[in-house]
């Protein structure tokens, strides 16, 4: 069982919030995560580098030079790879790098990475996480209270909040999304994660809903 910190927007300390690790997931799987990871990388490559073929490269068609009695070597078009200016010999072309692994697992995946940070101890709960007004300096202030000014950071909120949003997306290294929009990328490229309280109630309620229709399944075997 752990025991997180609950701040108030004020930056105070407000009470505990008692999680366990088991209320997520039964196990980490780090080659689970690793396998995600991955995964949501390569979905990040734009996979747009191009180079040009012979056939591609703008020149003549026409023979250099008469096949034989020159005692130079056969050559046919300009646009050889073999002469400068010409055709790349193994061009490269655009690609798709992304794939798509699971839902189960993606999803089991986040449950696992939330897990891992809550047993490291860098999640933080804030209490009612919104904003009356998109003021960088009312962010600032919450993150040095909560000792993770300076570190990176990822801010999870129940629902979208703009206003938070624009709170802190001008601190280096912080990153503002929903709840609902949470991967186990996002989470683990990051030191600290601040949740919604809210927001952790219903995201821990879907984990333990999740872990019950497994045993129930398994039970039925």
């Amino acid at each position: 069982m752990s025991s997180l910190p609950v701040y108030n927007m004020s930056g105070k300390q407000v009470g505990q919030y008692e999680i366990a690790s088991s209320d997520l997931v039964n196990s980490i799987n780090k080659q689970l995560l690793h396998d995600v990871v991955v995964m949501y990388q390569a979905c990040l490559r734009q996979g747009t580098k191009q180079t040009k073929t012979r056939s591609g490269v703008a020149g003549t068609t026409k023979k250099m030079y008469k096949q034989k009695g020159t005692g130079n070597a056969r050559a046919g078009s300009r646009r050889s790879g073999v002469r400068r200016g010409g055709g790349h010999m193994k061009a490269l072309s655009p690609r798709d790098f992304s794939y798509r692994l699971p839902k189960k697992a993606v999803r089991l995946a986040l449950r696992m990475a939330v897990a891992s940070k809550i047993a490291a101890g860098k999640v933080t709960v804030v209490e009612g996480l919104e904003c009356s007004e998109a003021k960088t300096k009312v962010m600032a202030g919450l993150l040095s209270a909560m000792g993770v000014s300076g570190q990176t950071a990822l801010v999870a909120t129940k629902g979208h909040q703009p206003l938070v949003y624009k709170s802190g997306r001008n601190i280096a290294g912080v990153s503002v999304m929903p709840c609902d929009d949470l991967n186990a990328y996002a989470v683990l490229r990051v030191k600290n994660v601040i949740i919604d309280k809210s927001a952790l109630d219903e995201f821990k309620a879907k984990a333990v809903a999740d872990i019950q229709a497994k045993a129930k399944a398994l039970a039925a075997v």
